[in-house]
């Protein structure tokens, strides 16, 4: 019952529902050792997805637009998961004021500081808005250039925008670069919230 229902909230995760990833990831940790906890952690997660399966997701430009406007927001946890230190990523597009890319999943390495893995998070954001961009525009729907990303931590903006590399980024240094590309480009615009 368990592995079914963790199932089931994955595919709303990825289909419908950004509100509840973070509480899934948490719940598919536990899918080999489900305890009582998990089971009444399982059980809120589906009351809450009962009580707002009439919410939705929709995209209705109120006029007719040359370009659509595109905000992404990213986060991450420093370290967040106690036994092997794995920080998260987190992050979540908007095309037109509606969500309609997100994801919430540990990162593959640890990081060394709060900094490295907001970094890490900004470079997964903005693979991901350069995949959103593509299908737009295959499409044939214009985007507002740049895209504005929204990042907590001065020292990821300042490691995004500012090319050297020290000893101390050297081991982000492929990250670094695969970002530079869009930021001096002026594809996307990294601002602090």
């Amino acid at each position: 019952y368990y592995r079914s229902a963790v199932g089931t909230l994955l595919y709303l995760v990825k289909h419908s529902r950004p509100d509840i990833a973070n509480a899934v990831r948490e719940l598919a940790k536990t899918m080999d050792r489900a305890m009582q906890a998990s089971m009444k952690e399982l059980k809120r997660v589906l009351k809450y997805v009962l009580d707002t399966r009439n919410y939705g997701l929709r995209i209705e430009p109120m006029k007719p637009l040359k370009a659509w406007h595109m905000l992404m927001f990213c986060d991450s946890d420093y370290a967040g998961d106690k036994e092997t230190r794995i920080s998260v990523t987190g992050f979540i597009l908007y095309l037109c004021g509606v969500s309609v890319s997100w994801k919430s999943k540990g990162q593959k390495s640890v990081t060394l500081s709060s900094s490295e893995a907001e970094f890490y998070a900004i470079s997964e954001a903005v693979k991901e808005i350069r995949f959103v961009y593509q299908v737009l525009l295959t499409m044939g729907v214009q985007v507002e250039l740049p895209i504005e990303v929204r990042v907590d931590n001065e020292g990821a903006i300042y490691m995004a925008e500012n090319r050297p590399t020290t000893t101390r980024t050297k081991h982000i240094d492929i990250r670094t670069k695969y970002l530079d590309e869009f930021v001096e480009d002026d594809f996307v615009k990294i601002i602090f919230v």
